[in-house]
């Protein structure tokens, strides 16, 4: 690792005005329901390119943001990570991550996650992440579990798409669990 955005097969970096075909790419994936996380009416081109733009001008960092998951191999747009509903005074925050179709099962998101609990943890001191998981998406709890998240609870019939109502599984890992697994940062 060469600094705490970049791991061995990713780099985490700000949202670039040219990235909207991967948030658009992106988005057309989410309509296989095996892996959306909202269904909704398709967006045009100038509303990824204006969407995208907008996010690009945002000041780094704060309560919420959201950076692109590049691949160092081809330098290209594998996907995104956000960080929000960040509790300042209990020391929580909540994380997502979508990785485009070609670029999953290469340790993409289980890097990408890492990278922004080593952030989290070791520079804005929280203490604990959350995640939400549909009940059906047995990749994405599995790399949760694998990277130490613990199931915590789960809300029945939570989410309805696709003309049904899905579970949605609750985890979570602390900071001293995340240390436990991977080494603090050093400046030496």
């Amino acid at each position: 690792m060469t600094d705490m955005w970049t791991g061995e097969k990713v780099r985490l970096r700000g949202v670039e005005p040219e990235d909207w075909e991967g948030f658009h790419d992106l988005a057309r994936n989410t309509l296989d329901v095996r892996s959306a996380d909202l269904v909704e009416p398709p967006r045009s081109a100038e509303g990824f390119r204006s969407w995208t733009a907008e996010r690009a001008g945002r000041q780094p960092g704060g309560a919420a943001f959201r950076l692109v998951v590049e691949g160092l191999a081809d330098r290209t747009f594998a996907g995104s990570v956000t960080v929000g509903e960040t509790d300042a005074r209990a020391g929580r925050f909540r994380t997502g991550i979508e990785i485009a179709r070609e670029h999953r099962r290469k340790g993409y998101a289980a890097e990408a996650i890492q990278l922004v609990l080593t952030y989290m943890f070791a520079e804005q001191r929280h203490h604990k992440c959350e995640v939400e998981v549909y009940a059906f998406n047995d990749a994405s709890l599995a790399l949760h579990r694998r990277l130490g998240f613990v199931e915590e609870g789960r809300l029945r019939e939570h989410e309805y798409f696709a003309g049904a109502y899905h579970d949605v599984v609750l985890l979570g890992i602390t900071a001293d669990e995340h240390w436990a697994r991977h080494q603090r940062p050093s400046v030496r």
